[in-house]
């Protein structure tokens, strides 16, 4: 810490880093994919094909082309997987013929992505005066040793939430963000058994700048998300906003209260617990750090107890949500969002509850709920959460300013508050509201007009298998006449949102490429934060303690207020039933 003090602090590296980035992003409205190079990876059987670059210009494409339309052709993949890729001349292509384009390997992606990684963290940690040789050393093993674990936690035994579709006969349903716990166990091998090792990758071990900067980033997305959700349902949206409000109010108290009169913890380690266990896991308790300037080995141990814990409640929840939440399917979804503390967890414990509780009321009531409803209710309430992270940073920041260690007497400064906000969640906040004013205006206009146009399709499909049966002239006028009106209805209204596609597709290019990088970062924060874990330290900082508390405020009273106000405000609100 003390090297880090005389060069330019974590948050303001973290802030500027990901405002680089996000302003890197914008150029995707110029036509471009400026990150799209960046690696993903998908759920995998055949390893060959778990990576691939996140942008799709920069993917191979090859299978038979289904279908042209003007310069769009639809190609149907070796997988049987449809993609429409966009061509400037589509006149040498024909219905039948193979398409291929050759793109990025998965592998030069990766290697890209590190060295990039590589390079802008060597710049941070110049400005932090690190020492750059044992730095670089040190991020080359962080980076590989994070994603063999990220690459690992995606293999489709350990990550499926659904095992028939992927075609094996069961899963552990980690999802792929079980990699994050992969990485973490990892580290905590490395850190407590390979001490010597630990302290030769030392100078790289930066949790703290990884997961700010990521957070800057994650407010493009949610932005984006928050946007396509308001012009969803609002309803749903309302109902998760005050669900989220009354929720952690509470929770943020009692666990407070329970830390620091029950276990004594002092209110250096009480804050980050109660913001860990309450908002929304390791960004929150990192945020919550940062506003009360404690010492890093508090969030970084939360943060260990947040990502363990939120794997148990991914396993245990949905199957007790699909036993006795199947009448109030709304309400088991929103619980999820409430109850599940890491993003990737929270969403897909809502994936997995939308299809058990789907399954047990179509068997038990002959009910078929459409999908994605208890899914957009779990991913709302926790959309909700994300951003209430800023807003609790900057009310901890003036309550331990004005409040908490406020000498008697003296009065609370702008600038003490100042010096205490955590700067790098002004980068969420800005990336966050950029692209929320860029969407909002297009987003709610796409999905309605969109329904009109698939139920015009519908009755033109109809209306075509009519025509097929009728033998009388006349009746084919007709008929073909009433095609030809509706099929240019779609034209208008299809024009009518162009140029709001054209923004969204733009904005969902942009946040891919950030969302990508966001992901890595939050995996070597994983990976750094278990290095750093060296349990006999940790246990003399009171990690079995701190463990204790988060079990008891969990399943003692956290799960259960979630459910109860998830009641109090979805009880009775239904998803649309599928008839016919």
């Amino acid at each position: 810490m003390a090297e880090q003090k005389k060069g330019v602090s974590e948050d303001w590296l973290a802030f500027w880093l990901a405002i680089v980035i996000f302003l890197i992003s914008l150029l995707a409205y110029t036509g471009t994919d400026p990150l799209g190079w960046v690696v993903s990876t998908k759920e995998w059987t055949d390893s060959s094909k778990a990576i691939a670059p996140t942008g799709k210009i920069y993917q191979s494409v090859k299978g038979e082309i289904t279908k042209i339309d003007g310069n769009k052709l639809t190609i149907k993949k070796a997988d049987g997987k449809e993609e429409t890729v966009t061509v400037k001349d589509p006149t040498p292509y024909k219905v039948g013929d193979t398409y291929e384009k050759k793109g990025l390997s998965g592998f030069a992606s990766l290697v890209l992505t590190y060295i990039f990684m590589a390079v802008v963290f060597t710049i941070g940690a110049a400005l932090m005066r690190a020492n750059l040789v044992k730095f670089n050393i040190g991020f080359f093993f962080v980076f590989w040793l994070s994603y063999l674990c990220w690459f690992i936690g995606h293999y489709a035994y350990f990550a499926a939430t659904d095992a028939k579709k992927a075609g094996i006969p069961w899963s552990l349903k980690l999802t792929g963000e079980g990699g994050f716990i992969f990485a973490l166990l990892l580290g905590l091998i490395v850190g407590n058994f390979f001490r010597p090792f630990a302290k030769f990758i030392g100078e790289a071990l930066k949790p703290e700048f990884y997961i700010k900067t990521a957070i800057g980033l994650m407010g493009a997305l949610l932005g984006l998300k928050s946007a396509q959700a308001f012009g969803l349902a609002s309803a749903v949206l309302f109902r998760g906003l005050c669900a989220i409000v009354e929720a952690y109010l509470i929770y943020w108290a009692l666990v407070y209260f329970i830390a620091r009169k029950w276990f004594k913890f002092s209110k250096e380690w009480a804050a980050p617990l109660a913001s860990g266990i309450s908002i929304c896991g390791v960004s929150a308790a990192i945020a919550t750090g940062g506003a009360i300037k404690a010492r890093p080995v508090v969030p970084i141990m939360v943060s260990s107890l947040v990502v363990i814990f939120a794997v148990v409640e991914l396993i245990i929840l949905p199957f007790f949500a699909q036993a006795f939440l199947w009448k109030e399917p709304m309400v088991a979804g929103a619980w999820m969002g409430l109850a599940v503390k890491t993003d990737g967890a929270a969403f897909a414990s809502g994936a997995v509850v939308d299809a058990l509780v789907r399954a047990k009321a179509e068997t038990a009531a002959g009910i078929k709920y459409e999908p994605g409803w208890m899914l957009m209710a779990a991913s709302t309430t926790k959309l909700f959460i994300d951003i209430f992270i800023s807003i609790w940073a900057f009310i901890l920041a003036y309550i331990w300013c004005a409040k908490i260690e406020c000498k008697p007497g003296e009065r609370v400064s702008a600038t003490e508050i100042w010096r205490r906000f955590p700067k790098f969640v002004m980068a969420y906040a800005v990336t966050f509201i950029v692209i929320l004013l860029i969407s909002a205006p297009h987003a709610p206009k796409i999905q309605p007009v969109e329904a009109q146009i698939n139920k015009i399709k519908k009755e033109i499909t109809a209306t075509e298998k009519q025509l097929a049966t009728v033998t009388d002239p006349a009746q084919q006028t007709t008929l073909t006449a009433k095609i030809d009106e509706k099929k240019n209805k779609i034209k208008e209204l299809e024009a009518s949102i162009k140029d709001s596609k054209k923004v969204i597709s733009d904005t969902n290019v942009a946040t891919a490429g950030t969302n990508a990088l966001r992901v890595l970062f939050f995996l070597i924060t994983f990976f750094t934060i278990g290095v750093m874990s060296d349990f006999r330290k940790l246990w003399e900082e009171g990690i079995g303690r701190l463990a204790l508390v988060y079990l008891i405020c969990l399943f003692g009273f956290i799960l259960w207020i979630g459910l109860v106000i998830s009641y109090i405000f979805f009880h009775g609100v239904k998803p649309p039933i599928i008839t016919g």
